[in-house]
């Protein structure tokens, strides 16, 4: 295998974006068994009726709340990245968060009751009342959280998230198991949030008085249209399934394309944690004139989610045996829904990362205009397709939407910075991929042997990019230093611009890695 060289800081800028991502996944992905235990334990002590009031109150509240923290999240990582002192920008996005906020929660305690009769539930008018609450303080959290990413400060970022998930887990088991029914548990959601307030204010102390001259002008211009963008693909991604039950399906036939879609997470939760990180590492790397650095990571980060289908595809050749394991024998007919919907939710995955690659690039009007007219086109082609294919034409065009969605933004990212998956990439990972999916179908298992399945084809995907040469030792080398990370005590590699490791190397130095 040909050696190349690659400078110390390009590494440790790699190295950083990898263990960053990697902590913040770990630590979102404590909503996978923190959320089962809780609803394992809410549906047996509050049964179906209240269990349902408190998702309803849920559904409504995360909704406004994502709506009011998406206006600034990622304006906030890349202005707080691309400041010399973060503060009075940190001080003015938390206000603007705090305004959103308490305008948000205002708004819902005036029209509580009206939602309440709206969904014929009396009694949810006054748990939403009590939800309202949360809102602000969801939304400082949130702006302390994006201020911890925007300055590179991932372990404590994923130490906030981890407690939240945690502490909501045991505030549900001690407040409902007191006999405090759905309030009690709208208290442990709200009580989480003060928790995870105070833990990312402990960390991050953006100052809440005093006057800054800033140009506000600069932070409309990036959070507009990332807002109206994201909002957009939050649309888009329910569309199928609000467009299926509107068009006459059953509650039956809608619960089981929502399992199909719940069982697509795992790529969001991965969006969730590299993208945030990305446009960090992006934006200090460009502030601190280090384009070439910040083009090869760009390049790394498509190159290694476009490496990342070999997974969706053993996925949906194992989409049988997994919807029958994890929903049961009832939600079967989710299979052929999970077959399309994962290679959709890689597909945002890629969209996730184009993305944080053109806002870095200062293109945030390029964000909105390859999402603005994605919802009116795909409204057009379900309303087509759904009558004549039901819900698997649904999940098609749905895919196929996603799939030409990320295809034009890295046609947009190729023109801005010049980078593109190259063809060899491509035909090696498509032949991996097919490779994947045939290994996934035609091997039978369930129960435990579908885990050791799993995990088979996940090392025979490994071996696979070892032997075309598209996994390197620099690549090995990356992701055993980020896992080696994770253990406590070890030490965290800080971003250039902040770093102490940067500081004591050498400018110019090199460490040889495989291709």
């Amino acid at each position: 295998m040909q050696a190349k060289t690659i400078s110390t800081e390009t590494y440790e800028v790699r190295h950083h974006v990898v263990d960053g991502s990697l902590r913040i996944l770990l630590a979102e992905a404590l909503i996978l068994p923190t959320g089962l235990v809780t609803a394992a334990f809410l549906t047996r002590h509050l049964g179906p009726t209240g269990y349902g009031l408190f998702t309803l109150a849920s559904v409504v509240v995360l909704w406004i709340e994502w709506c009011v923290t998406s206006i600034f999240s990622r304006s906030t990582v890349k202005l707080i990245g691309d400041a010399d002192d973060w503060r009075p920008w940190g001080a003015t996005i938390v206000r603007f968060h705090l305004f959103a906020g308490l305008v948000a929660a205002l708004l819902l305690w005036c029209f509580s009751s009206r939602l309440a009769a709206f969904m014929n539930e009396p009694e949810l008018g006054s748990c939403l009342r009590l939800f309202a609450f949360d809102i602000p303080l969801f939304s400082l959290a949130t702006a302390h959280r994006d201020i911890l990413v925007g300055t590179g400060r991932y372990r404590q970022r994923a130490q906030v998230s981890a407690a939240r998930w945690l502490i909501r887990l045991a505030f549900m088991l001690l407040l409902v198991g007191l006999g405090l029914s759905v309030k009690g548990a709208i208290w442990a959601s709200i009580g989480a949030s003060v928790f995870d307030l105070a833990i990312a204010r402990f960390y991050s102390r953006p100052p809440l008085f005093g006057s800054f001259a800033l140009p506000l002008r600069q932070l409309w211009q990036y959070a507009l249209p990332l807002f109206l963008s994201g909002l957009t693909l939050r649309l888009f991604e329910k569309l199928d399934l609000l467009t299926l039950k509107a068009l006459g399906a059953t509650a039956a036939l809608a619960g089981i394309y929502g399992a199909a879609q719940n069982l697509t997470i795992v790529p969001g939760l991965v969006g969730l944690a590299l993208a945030p990180v990305l446009l960090c590492a992006l934006t200090h790397t460009l502030r601190a004139g280090e384009f070439p650095i910040a083009q090869a990571l760009g390049r790394d980060a498509v190159r290694s989610v476009v490496c990342l289908l070999p997974f969706a595809a053993m996925v949906a050749g194992a989409a049988p045996a997994i919807t029958t394991l994890i929903l049961g024998s009832a939600f079967a007919p989710a299979a052929p829904l999970l077959a399309l919907l994962i290679f959709a939710s890689w597909a945002r995955l890629l969209l996730a990362v184009t993305t944080a690659i053109l806002i870095s690039a200062d293109k945030p009007g390029s964000v909105l205009a390859l999402s603005a007219p994605l919802v009116p086109l795909a409204m057009v082609a379900q309303l087509m397709v759904i009558p004549r294919v039901g819900a698997w034409g649904a999940a098609m065009v749905t895919t196929v939407f996603s799939v030409l969605l990320v295809g034009a933004s890295l046609i947009a990212v190729y023109r801005t910075w010049r980078i593109a998956p190259s063809l060899v990439t491509l035909g090696k990972t498509s032949v991996i991929s097919g490779f994947a999916y045939v290994a996934a179908a035609a091997w039978p298992a369930t129960g435990t042997m579908l885990l050791i399945k799993l995990g088979a084809t996940t090392l025979l995907i490994f071996a696979a990019f070892c032997i075309v040469g598209e996994l390197g030792t620099a690549e090995v080398a990356l992701i055993r230093g980020a896992l080696r990370s994770q253990i406590p005590g070890s030490a965290e590699v800080c971003l250039p611009g902040f770093a102490p490791a940067r500081e004591q190397s050498t400018k110019g130095s090199h460490v040889t890695a495989g291709n």
